[in-house]
């Protein structure tokens, strides 16, 4: 009997934990501004957007990543000025590499010149999308 509580407390926290860690993965996330990296057109191969650019590393076989982009375009049609560029990542591993993608889709918020304000791992939810470009536009 003692092994079987045993058994279901770590069953527990393993499910409580795992939904913790899958809820924060698809949060985009605050990381501090480095005004020295900058991406431009000649880096991600498209024009950036007139107010802000969302731009999706992609993977051929990635589920996930066919969501984002949906999502993505869906906002960026939304939004005057923001355009949504998506990059293979297989493609651009020096990008990738330079940038610490990990996984695929990785979305990064760029403001009007380029920086980053915010980034995220995994499909984020629209409204999180909508609320980083509101950062990257006011900034």
């Amino acid at each position: 009997m003692t092994g079987l509580m045993v058994c279901l407390g770590a069953l527990a926290a393993a499910s409580v934990s795992g939904g913790w860690r899958q809820r924060r993965k698809r949060r985009l996330t605050v990381r501090e501004r480095d005004e020295t990296a900058r991406l431009g057109a000649a880096e991600i191969g498209a024009a950036l957007g007139e107010r802000a650019t969302l731009l999706q590393f992609s993977s051929a076989f990635c589920q996930p990543c066919r969501a984002t982009r949906r999502t993505l375009t869906e906002v960026a049609g939304m939004v005057e000025g923001v355009a949504h560029v998506e990059i293979d990542a297989e493609d651009h591993l020096g990008l990738v590499r330079q940038l610490h993608v990990l996984r695929t889709p990785t979305v990064l918020v760029l403001d009007a010149d380029g920086a980053i304000v915010r980034r995220a791992s995994g499909q984020p939810r629209k409204a999180d999308v909508i609320a980083a470009l509101g950062a990257a536009v006011r900034d």
